[in-house]
């Protein structure tokens, strides 16, 4: 049975993490074993738990307790629960709580690229996309439409940052990612993937065409909000892909375009 408390002392530092912590403070990159994240709704911490992340505390709303969070807490024997009611926890921690329920936990020790990519056929490389929102979104996709991991750059904005991990509904716990160690994209050929850079060049090749559906492992790269690949970036890639568009819209969001391009060129779609 979980260790119920009421929440009577802002103060308390065991409601640190919760309040008074940023996301980069809870990442901790000079103790990474010590590193920690916040997951947001009992869709997202189900999500967690069965990827048996190992949870810390759990700040929820008082009416949850019996509630939709009740199958949750059994499965945290041990674990602190700190409870309030509504008004108190938006005020405790500045913003309001999707479902009513936050749980801190533990991050695991980040996997190698070669070893996530082994046996896989179809992954996404993020280049420097920094909202945590497109994150989640893209991640989301790729678990949906059949690729099957996600490498990121040094300069994305971390999967297991709250928001990332609550767009993307939880499948940040259900796909395999990493980060990659550099921006350079010889690791991932030197591992036998043909390289797809998705923007707008004269020279693109249309994300139907069969000659990528036909490609035994590929790795589609998708660039930063805004301004998206470098030049450099897409003229060491052996494809530049588009999706044609229709009454002048030039571009979509690296959310949608990845739904698009993934339902196309994602394993389950061939």
């Amino acid at each position: 049975m979980s260790d119920i408390i009421e929440i009577t002392d802002f103060s308390d530092s065991r409601l640190d993490v919760y309040a008074r912590l940023t996301e980069a403070q809870l990442l901790n990159k000079e103790f990474p074993e010590k590193g920690m994240f916040i997951a947001e709704s009992p869709k997202v911490i189900t999500r967690a738990l069965d990827a048996e992340y190992e949870p810390v505390s759990v700040l929820m709303e008082t009416r949850h307790i019996d509630g939709e969070g009740k199958p949750i807490l059994e499965r945290m024997s041990g674990v602190p629960v700190f409870c309030a009611e509504f008004d108190i926890l938006t005020q405790l921690t500045g913003f309001k709580l999707t479902r009513g329920m936050l749980c801190a936990m533990r991050r695991k020790p980040l996997q190698n690229v070669k070893d996530i990519c082994k046996d896989k056929s179809r992954i996404v490389i993020l280049d420097k996309v920094m909202n945590p929102a497109n994150v989640g979104a893209v991640i989301r996709s790729a678990a949906a439409l059949g690729m099957d991991a996600v490498l990121l750059t040094p300069g994305c904005s971390d999967p297991l940052y709250r928001r990332a991990a609550r767009v993307s509904m939880g499948t940040v716990f259900q796909i395999e990612w990493t980060f990659l160690s550099d921006d350079s994209l010889d690791e991932i050929k030197a591992l036998g993937f043909k390289t797809a850079a998705m923007a707008l060049e004269d020279n693109s090749v249309s994300v139907e065409d069969p000659k990528l559906l036909r490609e035994e492992k590929l790795a589609v790269i998708m660039g930063t909000e805004g301004d998206g690949l470098s030049d450099q970036t897409i003229k060491n890639c052996d494809y530049t892909v588009k999706i044609p568009m229709c009454n002048g819209v030039d571009s979509l969001n690296v959310a949608a375009a990845s739904a698009v391009a993934f339902y196309r060129l994602g394993n389950k779609r061939q």
